[in-house]
């Protein structure tokens, strides 16, 4: 048997595990700043819930790309491909919540697509979502807290927004029948990968009048300030569910100071494919990265959970997703450095291996990731070992060290040691290593 990772998988090694952990870290700091609480789901979900009216829906390309199995009893049953119908599963079955209701969670989902740089068939998320507020201001909220999120890694991203309901109201402009727009939706998705022609083409197969094509298309190229967009579809949008769009639209972008509008662009031809979005929809890009797909997205979509329970009570959600695969390969693209290893400290025992291993546990006392030498390898092996790991400082303990009470720390980044007592040298990794990306 040929040892292989099944294709659009692959294994995370500890440089990269390291990696993922600090964005998780980061994201979680973040998520809870903003008053979200952990929440975990399965993975393996009924196909029914996956297909659900409401939810991706049958002709959406997520749907398309699931990955089905059946279990002994004959079940159908699918993975997730994303953790926002679990999450309005679990609401559904937890009626008795105090709303608002905000939550996070992150973990893997599986699709099965095409394969590309940043793109995996299984991949984690991590998602925040806020049901039982209809108000725009959670839309803003969530808008800054990713720009935060991103800000916390370094990272210099912006957002696409738009609304649902404006893309509806532009299909109704154009003369396309209302029934028609979901699938029109999933075509106009597609607007930044296949270009205008290639849309063109989709829509002719879907059997959709060029005259009215032609207007679609034509809509969503106006461009300007926001202001100036706004102005431009309030002169084509006549419909009820278009001036909705444009209403809610606006008191989003209403929340946002100058600056924060900076790096917040409103996209008239943004649609994500997924067939649950009622409202306001986003995506968000890292500036001057070679990777090119979203790093983040989500939108609002207050149908899901009635339509799931069938009922007529009102659940109005709105959520976004963190890829957290892609967001590591813009850091690691990015330059930004890492450790091969999560150790701080690495003890080398000359003779002193008892001692050593005493003071390893003093330092992990202390809250320093520390390791030591267990093969009785000479100092210069094992000082070129701990600087091919990127382990910032190596603590060598020998006779001369043990007569003086103290330890010789070595800084692995500039060479230079000094002689301290073990309380000092614990203050100092402490306080130099303290802000490392993969520090505590």
């Amino acid at each position: 048997m040929q040892l292989e990772n099944s294709k659009g998988t692959r294994d995370i090694p500890p440089e990269d595990k390291i990696v993922r952990n600090y964005i998780i870290s980061r994201l979680v700091e973040v998520f809870e700043r903003y008053g979200y609480s952990p929440l975990e789901t399965p993975i393996i979900e009924k196909y029914e819930l996956l297909a659900a009216k409401g939810g991706a829906g049958d002709e959406s390309d997520a749907m398309k790309e699931i990955f089905t199995l059946t279990d002994q009893g004959q079940r159908k049953l699918g993975l997730k491909f994303e953790q926002t119908l679990s999450f309005a599963r679990f609401i559904g079955m937890n009626p008795t919540l105090k709303m608002p209701f905000k939550r996070y969670e992150i973990g893997p989902v599986f699709r099965d697509g095409p394969i590309k740089l940043g793109r995996y068939r299984q991949f984690w998320q991590c998602d925040v979502d806020v049901v039982g507020c209809e108000d725009m201001v959670v839309d803003a909220e969530i808008l800054l807290l990713s720009l935060d999120a991103f800000k916390s890694m370094g990272l210099d991203a912006y957002l696409e927004v738009n609304n649902r309901k404006i893309l509806k109201g532009i299909i109704e402009f154009a003369g396309i029948k209302p029934e028609l727009a979901d699938s029109v939706i999933i075509s106009i998705d597609k607007l930044g990968k296949i270009g205008a022609d290639g849309v063109r083409k989709e829509l002719e197969e879907k059997s959709i009048p060029d005259d009215q094509t032609a207007k679609l298309l034509s809509a969503f190229s106006i461009s300007g300030s926001f202001e100036e967009k706004i102005s431009t579809l309030k002169g084509i949008i006549k419909g009820k569910i278009g001036v909705e769009g444009i209403e809610e639209i606006e008191q989003v972008f209403s929340y946002l100071s100058e600056e924060q509008k900076k790096s917040i662009n409103f996209n008239v031809s943004l649609a994500r494919g997924l067939g649950y979005y009622t409202g306001t929809i986003f995506e968000g890009f890292v500036r001057n990265s070679q990777v090119t797909s979203s790093v983040c997205g989500g939108g609002r979509y207050d149908s899901m959970i009635p339509a799931l329970l069938e009922s007529k009570k009102e659940y109005p959600c709105i959520g976004i997703s963190f890829g957290l695969d892609v967001i590591s390969d813009v850091l690691k693209l990015s330059g930004k450095e890492f450790g091969k290893t999560v150790t701080q400290a690495f003890v080398i025992p000359i003779k002193a291996r008892k001692q050593a291993f005493s003071i390893c546990q003093e330092l992990r006392k202390a809250g320093i990731n520390a390791d030591m030498d267990f093969l009785e390898r000479g100092i210069s092996k094992n000082l070129s070992y701990a600087n091919s790991m990127g382990i910032p400082f190596a603590i060598i303990v020998g006779d001369k060290e043990l007569k003086e009470n103290k330890v010789k720390l070595r800084d692995m980044k500039s060479g230079t040691e000094e002689m301290l007592p073990l309380d000092d040298t614990i203050t100092k990794i402490n306080g130099d290593y303290v802000n490392e990306p993969n520090g505590k």
